[in-house]
């Protein structure tokens, strides 16, 4: 599937820490914007979107660590257990992983976030199919045409 991934053992840490990362970077600017505008004074946003970074962005880096870990996670034993690594995996593993996030709020929360997981992963899959199907007719050798006259 994606020869630039890492191994299996490895990807999960990656994974991890690479959500970690978005998350608290995500999360710094959303907040930042946030305590900027809910500040009451109007002189003093800076503070507001200090303090609202510093409460939230790392919070919302582990909830999507946590996402990542859980994906990644299920993605390799899916891969071990298959024997194959394939586009099926990822979309059982998005659906696997809103399932499991989900679970502590009920049978019917746990089934709808799973079927949300796995169609956003769906269609995740199936716009890199379709970016890589295109990207890939650039490269195809063209027979060279020779001139009428020749």
């Amino acid at each position: 599937m994606d020869e630039m991934r890492e191994p299996c053992p490895y990807r999960i840490y990656d994974d991890c820490g690479g959500a970690f990362i978005m998350g608290c970077v995500g999360g710094a600017v959303f907040n930042a914007i946030k305590g900027a505008r809910t500040t009451g004074m109007k002189h003093r946003w800076l503070d507001g979107s200090v303090k609202a970074v510093k409460a939230n962005a790392g919070v919302l880096g582990g909830n999507f660590a946590v996402w990542g870990l859980t994906f990644s996670s299920t993605e390799c034993l899916l891969i071990w257990g298959r024997g194959k690594e394939d586009s099926w995996n990822s979309i059982a593993s998005g659906a696997i992983t809103g399932g499991v996030l989900s679970m502590r709020s009920g049978v019917q929360t746990m089934l709808v976030s799973a079927a949300i997981g796995g169609t956003l992963l769906a269609l995740i899959e199936g716009i890199g199919l379709v970016i890589s199907r295109t990207s890939a007719d650039q490269f195809k050798p063209v027979m060279p045409t020779l001139p009428e006259n020749f």
